[in-house]
């Protein structure tokens, strides 16, 4: 017996459940998607989840490049590595 209940015609949600947000990029680094859109997933409409998800791999970029480690936070916070 099929269940017409649970089928559903939507756009899946790109969660995979590995929920962890970016602190600078703001971006979930499992699904890529921001805070805002993750709250508001189950509310969109299917054509504005068709547009984050084709945006989805071009935010990948974002993530993947490396902060720069100890010498760049101090940089950014001002702080400079020869005061130590």
């Amino acid at each position: 017996m099929k269940d017409d209940v649970w089928s559903r015609n939507e756009i899946e949600s790109p969660c995979v459940k590995i929920c962890v947000v970016h602190p600078e990029s703001r971006l979930c680094t499992g699904c890529l998607r921001s805070i805002d859109e993750i709250g508001a997933w189950s509310k969109m409409s299917p054509e504005a989840r068709r547009a984050i998800m084709a945006e989805l791999p071009s935010r990948a970029v974002q993530l993947s490049k490396r902060r720069g480690g100890r010498a760049a936070r101090l940089s950014r916070t001002g702080t400079s590595s020869d005061e130590f």
